[in-house]
Order: structure tokens, then sequence, then C-alpha cells
């Protein structure tokens, strides 16, 4: 992986001014195992801004400008997929019914409440973090949300053509047992020294969200789309931060 793959990475992941190639959705698909290293550094940008603010606030407030740098820095994509799988998988019918509200314009019922609980249960998690690990607890969820959607793109099949079949082809493809040990590896690579047999578990829940998330979206949709990529990582870090607050408290 060079320099313009990494750009790719960048621009498709965040909100950062990188130039796009022409290349970009088949670079972002072939090094898609590398999604955990973006998610590293978004994390490193917003358990900063976590760090901060816990020196001058309030944790409840800390916790909120966590999150709405998370979202803003990753430029709102996951939470707008996060919206649409709440109302697709509101809908009574077809998959093919599921799937047509999922693209609807329109932001219903089951969309708006699953977004407002996600993003408030998550400013609220973040705010009980001690600010001691409040950097690489962000890292460590942050890897998590990124790897789920690797998880998801080597076990699940698409529902039709789109944007995310890229990413499920290399994953299915001859190297996509490898892509998916690379991300793991990578993964634990950067969660052990930070968090120990902590990120061990984290990395774990993520694993377990992606397949709970899968199994749903082929049930309901008959596959996954680029919206379930999109809440997988939203709902992805939500349990990485809940079973990091457990987990914690536990020992």
């Amino acid at each position: 992986m060079v320099i313009k793959e990494v750009k790719n990475l960048l621009s498709f992941l965040t909100v950062l001014p990188v130039k796009m190639d022409n290349d970009l959705l088949s670079d972002c698909a072939r090094y898609m195992f590398a999604f955990p290293i973006i998610g590293a550094f978004i994390g490193l940008i917003a358990g900063t801004v976590g760090w901060v603010a816990h020196q001058f606030l309030p944790g409840i407030v800390a916790g909120g400008l966590v999150t709405a740098t998370l979202l803003w820095f990753t430029g709102l994509h996951h939470t707008d997929g996060l919206l649409d799988f709440g109302d697709g998988i509101m809908v009574h019918g077809t998959s093919e019914r599921k799937i047509q509200v999922m693209h609807d314009q329109l932001t219903g019922a089951g969309g708006l409440s699953l977004g407002i609980l996600t993003i408030l249960i998550t400013a609220l998690a973040i705010g009980q973090i001690n600010t001691n690990i409040i950097i690489p607890a962000i890292v460590v969820v942050e890897i998590s949300a990124k790897l789920s959607m690797v998880v998801m793109a080597r076990v699940g099949k698409a529902t039709h053509q789109g944007m995310n079949t890229s990413f499920l082809n290399f994953m299915h493809g001859s190297k996509g047992t490898a892509r998916l040990i690379a991300g793991l590896i990578i993964s634990l690579a950067i969660a052990i020294p930070l968090l120990g047999w902590v990120g061990v578990i984290i990395i774990l829940a993520c694993i377990l969200t992606s397949l709970v998330m899968t199994l749903i979206a082929h049930r309901n949709f008959n596959g996954v789309t680029g919206d379930i990529f999109g809440a997988t990582n939203e709902l992805s870090r939500l349990v990485s931060l809940i079973t990091l607050l457990a987990v914690v408290s536990w020992i």
C-alpha cells in the first residue's frame, strides 16, 4: 500500500480535503483490510478532543463533543446508512420492499428512533470513560467500527450491483481470507498495546456485532448494502463502547 491508496482511503472514510483519485473505489475495496488504520487515525483525533474537553467540561458534554467529532470527521456517511437501515428494518414485507424504503430520501420513525438512540447512548457512554484512557479507548473503539465492515464484507453477500459490490468482490476473491486476517492482525496489533486484553475483548465484540448484523441483513434484505455497512459501523462503535465500560467496571 502506497501514498495513493492511503489518500484514497482517507478521502473515502473522512472529510479531509484529499483529492480523489480515479481509482478511488477500487483502491478502497482492494485495501479494505486497512480500514482499521484509518479508524485509528479518526479515533486519535476524536480521543484527543475528548481528553481536552474532559479537562474543562463535565463528562456528558465531553462525550457529546467526541461523538460530534466522530460523526463530522466521517462526513455523516455511516450515520445516513444507520437512519436508512432503521427505516428498512421496521417495514413489513419483502426484501425488495425493505430495500426500496431504505433508498427513500425521507427518514421515517424507525430511522429517526434508531439514529437518536444510537447517537445519544454513544455520547453518554463516551462521557463515562475515564480521562486517563479516553484516547486509547476511542482509538480502539473506532478501529473496531471499521473492522466490523471488513468482517461483513467477507461473510456477507450483495443484494444488488452498487458501490458495495466492489468491496464484497475483493473480500470474497481468492485473497479474501488473507485480507480478513490482515485486518484482524492490524486491529489487534494496535488494540493490544493500547488496552491489553480489554482491547481483545472489544475486537471480539465488534466481530460478533458484525456477524449478527450480517445475519439480520440476509434475513431482511437478502444481503448487505452500502447503508447496512454504514449502520454496522455505527452500531459496532456503540457495542464496543458498552463492552469497554462493562469490562473496565468489572475489573
